[in-house]
């Protein structure tokens, strides 16, 4: 761990150094459950295109306040401001990563949670109806330390979590899910770092995993600085509209530079 940190210092700093000379934030982008970061390449293939640099993590899936440590760690090494993007369970981490953060200038939400102190993924999903994920859900995997791990069950991936992508591509997704902890799911926030860093959301308004109603709740109260709710598009918006969360994310670098 010690060497794949240190491994990431030098590549965030190395982007960091760049971006600063370029004036533009440094974004780093933290996928949620059942995804990896590969779920941000045409996100990242846009932001490249103009002049940003990008780094998307590879977030652990462990647990709200470790996972928020790892990511925090990347984002201070990194010389330059950042822009914390986070995708489903990661907006739970990026809301823990970012307090006390000094060079995180802005939050982006895409189809994310973002937590008050004390909720959890699984309260906030539920708060209003819409949900379906639970009953898609595999057999939990044991863990050898204790606990367990969740799987999407493959053959209703594409449904629940992805139907606007093509059958093809959401099949590759299935296979390739990385799981996330049940506790992770479960965990109380201990920091909301929305309520001190401007935030910006979007979100599909055909989501299955966190109802819509629940993403404009979240924006709502996190007085977010502008909110995007996308037509007909699944859980997995950076994916099958990129273009969209790119812009926003852009218009979130924009006016939080210097």
């Amino acid at each position: 761990m010690k060497t794949l940190l240190a491994g990431l210092a030098i590549i965030a700093a190395t982007l960091g150094s760049a971006q600063a000379q370029s004036g533009k934030p440094t974004v780093v982008l933290v996928h949620g459950a059942f995804a990896d970061a590969s779920s941000w390449n045409g996100v990242v293939a846009i932001l490249e295109k103009d002049g940003y640099s990008v780094v998307a993590a590879a977030n652990p899936l462990r647990g709200v306040k470790k996972d928020g440590g790892y990511i925090a760690s990347l984002a201070s090494s990194i010389e330059a401001p950042v822009v914390l993007v986070g995708h489903s369970y990661g907006g739970s981490v990026i809301s823990e990563a970012a307090a006390g953060q000094k060079n995180v200038k802005a939050l982006v939400y895409v189809a994310a949670f973002a937590p008050e102190v004390g909720e959890t993924a699984v309260e906030l999903s539920g708060k209003f109806p819409g949900s379906s994920l639970g009953p898609t859900l595999a057999k939990p995997v044991a863990l050898s330390e204790g606990g367990s791990d969740l799987y999407i069950q493959q053959d209703k991936f594409h449904d629940q979590f992805a139907a606007d992508v093509p059958v093809g591509e959401a099949k590759l997704m299935a296979a390739t899910q990385r799981p996330i902890t049940e506790a992770a799911l479960n965990e109380r926030q201990a920091n909301a770092a929305w309520k001190a860093i401007p935030s910006w959301f979007i979100y599909g308004d055909a989501d299955k995993n966190i109802p819509p109603r629940a993403s404009e709740f979240m924006a709502e109260r996190a007085h977010a600085r502008k909110t995007v709710s996308v037509k007909g598009a699944s859980h997995v918006v950076m994916v099958s509209h990129p273009a969209a969360v790119a812009e926003l994310i852009e218009q979130a670098a924009g006016e939080t530079a210097p």
